[in-house]
């Protein structure tokens, strides 16, 4: 081979970072258009006007839309990271021997954190927890309960007993099998519903507008409060695009190959 193909050949670290590259090729063109939406949501304006034509302001300016869009992260991360701790710790707690007794009280307790409206969590909240960002990490984490528990009651009630048993003759103790058995098995169901979670999450914590924290719900509630739906636009785009990018990142996360 000659110097020429050598080099024309890339090395291996090389072709892995451009195959990485290609992997995550789709969540980071969605992250690429949230983030030049975020920050040139100005260059937009003349296509804004073409909606409120009437309206003297269609950019939404009362705060930066890169700031709106970190404090949604923010809400939705903390809510979800709590919802995880709580809904994977809780449907591993009564799949054990001793929690068994529990399990159908935590599965209707988290299909009723679902089925309240997280509207009426708010407003149940706020007396007791004031305006601001807590009512919505509250009502977040009983809304994103459910999908986290059941998937992972799925995932680890759907292991083969025949593993169980062939872990047990290995010498393993339950926590072992648990750490290095039952959770990287039931993995791949775990995280479906962590991703339906932390998606749905993204557009409900856009009510949190109404209580007083600051996200990207502010555009909507003005927009719908002023009947400027410029604003509308503007809050819902970059919802949809983050929920977008969040959901293409968890089905990367599913589909990414084990390493050998």
């Amino acid at each position: 081979m000659s110097e020429t193909d050598t080099l024309a050949v890339p090395s291996g670290h090389a072709a892995h970072r451009i195959d990485r590259l290609r992997f995550w090729g789709v969540p980071l063109i969605w992250l690429t258009l949230l983030l030049v939406f975020t920050f040139g949501m100005a260059q937009l304006e003349v296509l804004l006007r073409l909606i409120e034509p009437d309206t003297r302001q269609v950019l939404y300016q009362r705060t930066s839309l890169a700031a709106l869009l970190g404090q949604h992260v923010f809400v939705v991360a903390v809510a979800s990271v709590l919802a995880i701790l709580l809904g994977v710790g809780g449907a591993i707690a009564v799949t054990r021997p001793a929690g068994r007794d529990f399990l159908p009280l935590v599965a209707q307790v988290a299909s009723i954190g679902q089925t309240f409206p997280p509207v009426a969590v708010l407003a149940l909240a706020v007396p007791a927890l004031g305006f601001g960002t807590l009512p919505i990490i509250v009502a977040l984490l009983l809304y994103g309960l459910l999908p986290i528990v059941r998937n992972t009651l799925a995932g680890l009630s759907g292991i083969d007993p025949g593993v169980h048993e062939a872990a047990r003759g290995m010498g393993m103790t339950r926590s072992q099998i648990l750490r290095q058995v039952e959770l990287p098995l039931a993995a791949p169901v775990i995280l479906a519903g962590i991703r339906t979670s932390v998606t749905i999450n993204i557009a409900t914590a856009a009510i949190g507008a109404t209580v007083g924290a600051s996200n990207l719900g502010d555009p909507i509630i003005s927009g719908i409060v002023n009947g400027n739906t410029a604003y509308i636009v503007q809050g819902a785009l970059l919802i949809g695009l983050l929920a977008i990018t969040v959901d293409s990142a968890f089905e990367r996360l599913l589909r990414r190959p084990k390493a050998p």
